[in-house]
């Protein structure tokens, strides 16, 4: 028995050429980096710490603020149930201290819908808002609610300290008193509970720091308004450079 063998048809097709331009690289930013991180994480998530200054206008009351921002949290925990958002709310006379304590994620939401505010042609009740310190990848929540507490004491205007003292060291008082304070709500509020309401400034007087210091801050153009920070943090972290889209690279004769 004989074997018949069919010679092999070669295929007289160009074989395709590579294209002269590298591929493309990827471009991102920051804020897609951080979400690609909490994607690789089961039903976790990075947890950050954000501290605001800002002014209120006159007339506005303790129940305009907190309504907004609990109308914020719950458009947000809608698309994110699992990130709460917990921290402290201080409104004094004529300015606020906010902390905020939660995922990248929600904090860059909670900025846009202030800056989207702030752009409106009517005037927002919270103004000029400043940050003045951001936290990555915190260990652990100090507060295990979102409290807010309205700072009834008069203003007293402390000029030989804001004018003696270099920023540097108005941020050391400040960052210590937030932590002291921070630790007594750790320590004594229980969860579930109000907290102390609007008698934390006869709770704790000496924990709570002087109006005319959150004024100092908000004042100081060392720091950025969530605009800029938005800005900033949705910048590709990849720049391209000439060398990238010129074909073929430049040479030295």
């Amino acid at each position: 028995m004989s074997l018949s063998v069919h010679p092999r048809k070669v295929s007289k097709k160009p074989f395709p050429l590579e294209p002269l331009l590298p591929p493309p690289v990827p471009r991102s930013n920051y804020f897609h980096f951080q979400e690609e991180k909490q994607r690789l994480q089961i039903n976790k998530f990075l947890l950050d710490r954000i501290f605001l200054v800002a002014k209120t206008t006159a007339g506005t009351e303790k129940k305009d603020i907190t309504e907004y921002y609990e109308q914020v949290f719950q458009s947000i925990m809608k698309h994110h149930l699992k990130e709460a958002v917990t921290g402290l709310l201080l409104i004094y006379h004529t300015f606020i201290l906010h902390i905020l304590e939660s995922s990248s994620g929600t904090l860059y939401r909670i900025l846009l819908d202030y800056v989207n505010h702030d752009k409106n042609k009517e005037e927002f009740f919270i103004q000029g808002m400043k940050i003045i310190v951001v936290s990555h990848n915190i260990p652990t929540r100090v507060f295990m609610q979102w409290y807010v507490s309205v700072i009834k004491v008069p203003v007293i205007y402390l000029e030989d300290v804001t004018q003696s003292e270099s920023l540097e060291e108005v941020i050391t008082e400040f960052l210590t008193q937030i932590h002291k304070l921070a630790l007594y709500f750790f320590k004594t509020v229980k969860v579930g509970s109000k907290g102390p309401g609007d008698n934390l400034h006869q709770a704790v007087p000496e924990l709570l720091l002087p109006e005319e210091i959150i004024r100092y801050l908000h004042n100081s153009e060392e720091f950025i308004d969530p605009e800029t920070f938005l800005n900033i943090y949705n910048k590709p972290m990849h720049v391209t450079l000439d060398s990238d889209v010129v074909w073929p690279a430049p040479s030295q004769f």
